[in-house]
């Protein structure tokens, strides 16, 4: 297996999650990271996933159906998963930015959506909780998200958030960065 985004962030979350956790998945998308969140959280823990597109939401019910497990898929931006759990109580959530593979071309992520979801992100962790993002720039949604959010992470006081960001040196094509977020206890 080749070391790649993806399979550092499904990594990291196989360390990090345990059963009976709280996760969000905050970009459904296809839904591989909401059914790994439910492997991984078990039948004790909860899982909540957004997307803002119906067919991210359809592929990601599909996915959990076809695979037996259970999560609350909402038709919501990110930015507003503070509406949908409380302050303080979240073990992990995941972020994807970019767009849907295969899905519409022109809908995807953006820089002030996607920092208002990572600040309510910070506000739903709990203590010792964590973020991952994988962080997809270039092509149709440029660099303006990434740039926007990598200029967020580096404000975040050191105190409180320690963040490891990612870069693939010797890849061509704008790689997706890897990138985590431990909140202190």
């Amino acid at each position: 297996m080749q070391l790649n985004t993806l399979s550092m962030v499904h990594d990291f979350l196989k360390r990090s999650v345990h059963p009976g956790a709280f996760c969000i998945d905050a970009t459904a998308g296809k839904g591989r990271d909401t059914a790994l969140l439910c492997r991984l959280a078990g039948e004790t823990g909860r899982v909540l996933a957004f997307d803002v597109q119906p067919e991210a939401v359809a592929q990601t019910k599909a996915l959990l159906t076809a695979e037996h497990l259970t999560a609350e898929v909402i038709l919501d931006s990110h930015a507003n998963m503070e509406r949908y759990a409380a302050a303080g109580t979240a073990d992990c959530i995941v972020f994807n930015f970019g767009r849907l593979p295969g899905g519409d071309p022109s809908i995807f992520t953006q820089a002030d959506s996607s920092v208002a979801a990572l600040e309510a992100a910070l506000r739903l962790l709990k203590p010792g909780g964590v973020i991952a993002v994988a962080l997809y720039y270039g092509g149709a949604n440029g660099y303006g998200e990434r740039d926007a959010v990598l200029s967020w992470l580096e404000g975040l006081d050191d105190r409180q958030f320690s963040v490891l960001r990612c870069d693939w040196a010797n890849r061509r094509n704008d790689p997706p960065m890897p990138v985590f977020i431990w909140k202190e206890r």
